[in-house]
């Protein structure tokens, strides 16, 4: 069974830089054929794409936040991060990290999810 799990602070000051972890099992990340992708959910609304790291190391960012997102991994401890850096108010949501196959880009055809973490940005 796989499983992923995030982690990361609740509550980040306007203007720093917050890390997310998520930590897979059942699964390793290098193997062939699948992206590892962080996505968010802003309170009210819909998902929103954030970027994937895939099997080989390749990375890939959505273009409003390429400016300030970093992704990547720790393959020792089958690991993939997130680093969001600048942030605002506007970057308050819950965020998800999750398995898709290389290529798929339909939430709903993301395999395997993490319970999501709260990310929180206020003074």
């Amino acid at each position: 069974q796989v499983q992923l799990q995030e982690s990361g602070p609740g509550l980040v000051k306007p203007s720093q830089t917050f890390s997310l972890t998520c930590t897979v099992s059942g699964a390793s990340i290098t193997t062939n054929n699948y992206d590892w992708n962080w996505i968010r959910q802003p309170p009210g609304k819909g998902l929103e794409w954030i970027g994937y790291i895939t099997y080989s190391g390749s990375t890939a960012y959505t273009p409003p936040l390429k400016s300030r997102t970093s992704i990547f991994r720790d393959t020792s401890n089958n690991q993939f991060s997130l680093q969001l850096s600048s942030v605002t108010p506007e970057d308050t949501a819950m965020y998800y990290c999750a398995r898709a196959h290389r290529g798929v880009t339909t939430f709903g055809l993301y395999d395997y999810w993490g319970q999501g973490t709260q990310v929180t940005v206020s003074s």
